[in-house]
This record gives C-alpha cells, sequence and structure tokens, in this order.
C-alpha cells in the first residue's frame, strides 16, 4: 500500500505593503529616471507617478526633488555607514536616498520612513537597508544646513565664477524659491506682494497659483524675474516681434502686452497647446506656428526677435534641481551648437536697425559669454546694446560687455532669482 501524499504546505503571502508605499516606489522611480536616463524630472513624472492620486504624486515629486538637492550628503551619510561604497546606481542606494531624506528633511518619522522602504527592495539589500538606515538614525544622523552642491558642479561654476558663487548657489537650491508673477498690465489684479520692477509681484509662502487673485482673469502669469528680463530689454512696440523657441508663452505674453504683433514659433506641438492654452487664459494675441526654427522662415523681416535659446538650463537649479546631475560637459557642447546654429539663422530675419535679444537660462560661459563672442565675430553687423538706467530691476546689472548675467547670490536679499545670461543686440542700418 503506497503511503499518503503529504498536503503541500500553502505559500506564504507577501505581507500587504504599508500605507505610503506607492509613493516611496514612484519616487525611486522618479529618481531612477533622472539619475540613470538623463530624464527631466517633470518629464519623468507622468510614467513614474501613474495611478497615484493628488497628494500621493505630490508627496511622490516632493521625496524625489529633495533627494536630488539633498543628493551629495545623503550618498556622504549612506557611504559612512557601508564597509564599501555602494553602486551610484544600487537600488539599495536609491532607497536609502528616499528612506533618509524622508527622516532628516522631510520631517517623516525613522519608522514610517523605512516601513514604507523596504518594500522596494528584497534579499540582501533589504538588510542592507534595513541596517544602514537604523544605523545612521541611532547615531542622530542629520544633514548639513547648506547643501553641497555635486562636485563637478561646484569645480565648474569655481572656475567659472569663484567661491562665492558656488557658496551662493549652494545656499540657493537649500530654499524654497519665491513665485514671481508678471502682470499683463500695470491696472492688473493680482496678490500683494513686493514688486522688485514695473508690472511684477513676487510672492513668499503663496497659495496654490490656481488660487491666487487675478488668476482666472488672466491678470498676470508665473515668470521668475530673471526670465522677465529678455522681454524687459526689447521694450515696447509697435512693430513686428519673433518669439523663437517660445513655449510655455511668458516672453511672448510679455510682447503681446507691450503692444508688438507676435508670432511665436514652437518646435513641440504639446508644448504649444500650453502655449494657446496661456494666451487663451491671459486674453493676451498672438500667432503661433508649431515648426522648427532651423528649417521655417518668416514671410517679412522682424523689428524685434527674441531667442530664448535651448540650453543646459543649470540657471534654473533652484526649482530644477535636476539640472545639475543632467547638464554634464557633452550636453553643454551640445547646447552650444544649437544655438550658434539658432542665432547665426535668426540673425538674417532681424531687419536693418532692428533689436535682436538672446538668452539662456544657463550659468556656463559655452552658452553664453563664449556664444556672443563667436556671434559677433561672424556677424559684424550686430553690435551690443548695453541696458539703460531704470531698464534693470535694482540689484540687477550689466556688466561691462553690456551684458546680463545673473548668477547666485544676485536678489539675494530678496529670496535669489535664476541664472540667466542675455544679450540685447541691434543689427546696423543699411
Amino acid at each position: 500500500m503506497l503511503p499518503s501524499a503529504k498536503p503541500h504546505a500553502a505559500p506564504k503571502r507577501r505581507p500587504a505593503d504599508p500605507p505610503g508605499t506607492a509613493a516611496r516606489r514612484a519616487a525611486l522611480r522618479l529618481l531612477d529616471a533622472v539619475l540613470r536616463r538623463g530624464d527631466p524630472l517633470e518629464a519623468a513624472l507622468p510614467a513614474a507617478t501613474r495611478g497615484l492620486e493628488g497628494a500621493d504624486r505630490g508627496l511622490a515629486h516632493a521625496i524625489a526633488a529633495e533627494a536630488l538637492r539633498r543628493l551629495p550628503d545623503l550618498d556622504a551619510l549612506i557611504d559612512s555607514a557601508t564597509r564599501q561604497p555602494l553602486p551610484e546606481d544600487a537600488k539599495a542606494r536609491t532607497a536609502l536616498r528616499v528612506a533618509l531624506v524622508q527622516t532628516l528633511a522631510l520631517g517623516t518619522p525613522p519608522h514610517a520612513a523605512i516601513a514604507t522602504v523596504l518594500p522596494l527592495v528584497d534579499g540582501g539589500p533589504r538588510k542592507l537597508v534595513h541596517g544602514v538606515f537604523g544605523a545612521l538614525t541611532r547615531a542622530g544622523a542629520v544633514l548639513p544646513e547648506v547643501p553641497s552642491l555635486p562636485l563637478a558642479v561646484a569645480e565648474r561654476w569655481r572656475a567659472n565664477w569663484g567661491d562665492a558663487v558656488v557658496a551662493a548657489g549652494a545656499a540657493a537650491i537649500a530654499a524654497p524659491p519665491p513665485l514671481d508673477l508678471t502682470l499683463a498690465s500695470p491696472a492688473a489684479a493680482a496678490p500683494e506682494g513686493v514688486s522688485l520692477a514695473p508690472d511684477h509681484r513676487r510672492l513668499v509662502d503663496a497659495a496654490p497659483v490656481t488660487q491666487l487673485n487675478g488668476y482666472a482673469e488672466g491678470a498676470w502669469w508665473v515668470q521668475d524675474i530673471a526670465a522677465s528680463l529678455p522681454a524687459r530689454l526689447i521694450g515696447r512696440g509697435p512693430g513686428r516681434a519673433l518669439d523663437l523657441c517660445a513655449a510655455p508663452g511668458g516672453k511672448t505674453m510679455q510682447l503681446a502686452a507691450a503692444g508688438w504683433d507676435v508670432t511665436a514659433l514652437e518646435i513641440a506641438p504639446s508644448r504649444a497647446a500650453r502655449l494657446h492654452e496661456n494666451l487663451a487664459r491671459t486674453r493676451l494675441p498672438a500667432t503661433v506656428v508649431i515648426a522648427d526654427a532651423l528649417d521655417w522662415s518668416p514671410s517679412e523681416p522682424m523689428d524685434a526677435l527674441l531667442l530664448d535659446a535651448p540650453c543646459s538650463a543649470t540657471g534654473i537649479f533652484r526649482r530644477h534641481p535636476e539640472v545639475l546631475y543632467r547638464a554634464h560637459a557633452g550636453l553643454i557642447k551640445e547646447m552650444a551648437a544649437l544655438q550658434a546654429r539658432l542665432l547665426d539663422r535668426a540673425a538674417a530675419w532681424v531687419r536693418p536697425g532692428g533689436c535682436l535679444v538672446y538668452a539662456t537660462c544657463s550659468l556656463e560661459p559655452e552658452e553664453g559669454e563664449e556664444q556672443m563672442k563667436r556671434f559677433l565675430a561672424d556677424n559684424p553687423d550686430y553690435a551690443v546694446v548695453p541696458p539703460k538706467a531704470g531698464e534693470l530691476p535694482t540689484g540687477i546689472e550689466a556688466n561691462s560687455d553690456g551684458y546680463v548675467r545673473t548668477l547666485p547670490g544676485t536678489l539675494a536679499d530678496v529670496g535669489g532669482c535664476d541664472g540667466f545670461f542675455i544679450a540685447r543686440l541691434v543689427r546696423a542700418s543699411a
């Protein structure tokens, strides 16, 4: 007689993930998208947070953004608690970044931070993550008040701008930037705040943008004070103005509000849709063209042309800390080459006596001062026209070459501003 078969043991069910784990998993995906694939944080957000509701989606974004602001210091803590450094792209390292930044920067209790991160790793890495996190929290680990910039960035900016700018950049990334609004007109309804220039408001600790006074009426739009300078230097119309690489539309709206007949050129249909939405909300007129500036040409010369060129975007690192990890030397070189092609093509579209304003939200000379040196050598019919008295907000000045360069530390006493390079050029009359 055959022995009876033993019943199979029921497989163990994995415990349900603690509430909030999905948001931490999304944060881990966001960090992976930025650091491994080089994606912009905002571009990676929809896929990484698919299926999450508003609060969890916002939490995932907040965790990833704060981890990017604090990445060198988080990694230094992690490396201090391991016998051998973990690989940069190891899942255990990323999970520890997510857990530690919650506890050390966002105020999450340690037990909640680790409980919602451990489900993100399996096997040996799970024990490693738990052990390193526990060792650091028991030892009273803290993050420095002023974050450390990535070493490559600090070295590059130090060589270009000096120690004071590096220190100011580290301080700037630690503080949430203020909210700047550009008003459609001096009489536009707008929230109370500090005015740093005509038709400007600066708010601190503001309510959500859509809840602010004047939003529904289209009385203003969000635009950093430095980003408003290129259109300010073009001045008021009338005349024909061309805004290249126009989306999301802040400069297009400035030009339209200043009386110009504006054509806004944008290569990406999705970004052009956002431009249309902003124009509709503010009820400002502009002709939107979806085309590549390297293939398209205007039908007639322009009185004014604004080229806010694609760039490394290192000047907007306060709001987009991922640019510090995306903008390597190769990308900066690639962007500078594209800027040169756009500049040389656009130069022929300005009428004699007309104005061309070139701008980048970059802190790299290759995308600013060096670009202008090359352009002026190749286009002797153009000359730099420095800003006149009263054209720039107090605290922002042109340099000896007539260019406007805002660096970390500019307007520091009132919350700072993004890093921009701006050059106003006039084409010689025939």
